[in-house]
């Protein structure tokens, strides 16, 4: 079997995991290994059915068209089965050669104890001796011994009990790293803050859910509302909505919505298409969508490729305020975050509200400051007045209800 290109400008892969062992037998179109690429994790199926011997090892970089797996199509199933059961009964034999005969340790007055170097050591350190396992003979405690032995909480560390795990990081995770570390070094990146009254939504929301539900057959989120509000926004600050390309700017006349979505291999951001063009409903279904397919796996590059601006929501982890990183090579991105009721004067009084921060990260060099800050309070107004900006003063028309 040869590495499959998983999408376009890709020329290699990463087995990331085997899904079977070397020597099983596969069937035809079974999930035989998952391929990291820099853009998504990718299953790969097996394309006949036989015995499969490895060409790669997980961790391997392969490149697209490359020999993976080899897989012969002459072998019987029961070639399988009996390679198997052969195995488990050596397994079982090992076992029980290990259960009849434990292993012993040999025990003397020198065990757990120190010799003369080690024991002033361990009285420097305040630890005591038994907690220690001796590496010298008959398991008396060494002056190296006493020099690795680490305090904690006044006892001795045994350092069995201190593992670490040195792991790869994933080619999507180092691709993410990559763009990530590129952002921040090679553009102007800069953020604003403002904070949203959010109970005009909370009011709408508790008001039509449950009709909006039954209709649509998807719940009334805090997502519909903020794309239509960056919607707006951009078409009123369309500096928002470009993009460096060299020494030009490439400006959009649609606004197709980066989502951030958390999914099984971390980070997603799969993209709403034209979402000038949508309404509530479609907005929420698009979501739902989306991060289904996310969640499950299944998002394809072309689905995660192409926005023009981001939405992240760090809210739904608790945050309460954060710097997003632009997601290149877009302009601009919103952070959301969690609902917290606070106390703000509204004409003249004390009143308690749920507020959100939001934040606006931007790249200074196509966008001023003034932009910035109007296209954030932009965003603010048509949340906290949802019925004027967002639904032309119709909420059922705007609901479709």
């Amino acid at each position: 079997m040869k590495v499959p290109s998983p999408g376009e400008s890709i020329t290699e892969v990463e087995v990331a995991s085997w899904l079977v062992e070397d020597g099983d037998y596969v069937e035809k179109d079974q999930a035989i290994a998952e391929v990291d690429s820099d853009k998504a994790t990718l299953e790969l199926p097996a394309e006949e059915s036989g015995i499969i011997t490895f060409k790669a090892q997980e961790g391997d970089a392969v490149d697209v068209g490359a020999v993976i797996c080899l897989i012969d199509m002459s072998a019987a199933k029961t070639s399988e089965t009996k390679k198997k059961e052969v195995t488990e009964v050596s397994e079982v034999e090992d076992s029980s050669k290990e259960d009849a005969a434990p292993a012993t340790e040999n025990k003397t007055y020198a065990t757990g104890t120190a010799s003369p170097a080690a024991k002033k050591i361990l009285a420097e350190k305040n630890i005591d001796a038994q907690g220690i396992k001796g590496t010298g003979k008959d398991g008396r405690i060494t002056k190296e011994d006493a020099i690795k032995a680490v305090p904690s909480m006044g006892e001795a560390l045994n350092e069995e009990n201190r593992k670490s795990e040195r792991k790869k990081l994933s080619m999507l995770r180092r691709k993410v790293a990559e763009r990530l570390v590129a952002v921040k070094n090679e553009t102007a990146m800069l953020t604003t803050f403002n904070e949203v009254d959010m109970k005009p939504i909370f009011d709408l929301r508790k008001k039509y859910k449950e009709s909006f539900k039954e209709k649509h057959e998807v719940g009334l989120g805090f997502m519909s509302f903020f794309t239509l509000a960056v919607v707006r926004a951009l078409e009123l600050f369309p500096d928002v909505n470009s993009m460096m390309d060299g020494d030009f700017k490439i400006s959009y006349d649609f606004a197709d919505i980066s989502i951030a979505v958390s999914g099984p291999k971390g980070l997603m951001v799969p993209v709403i298409r034209n979402a000038e063009n949508l309404s509530f409903r479609g907005v929420e279904s698009e979501v739902k969508r989306l991060a289904i397919r996310a969640r499950e796996g299944q998002i394809t590059i072309d689905e995660m490729t192409g926005g023009t601006f981001t939405i992240t929501n760090g809210g739904v982890f608790g945050s309460m305020l954060s710097t997003p990183i632009i997601n290149p090579p877009q302009s601009a991105i919103l952070g959301m975050h969690n609902i917290v009721e606070r106390p703000v004067a509204i004409d003249g009084k004390v009143e308690i509200r749920p507020i959100m921060y939001v934040a606006l990260s931007y790249d200074h060099r196509i966008i001023d400051g003034k932009e910035s800050v109007g296209f954030l309070v932009a965003v603010k107004e048509a949340l906290e007045n949802p019925v004027e900006f967002l639904m032309d003063g119709n909420e059922t028309k705007a609901l479709e209800l």
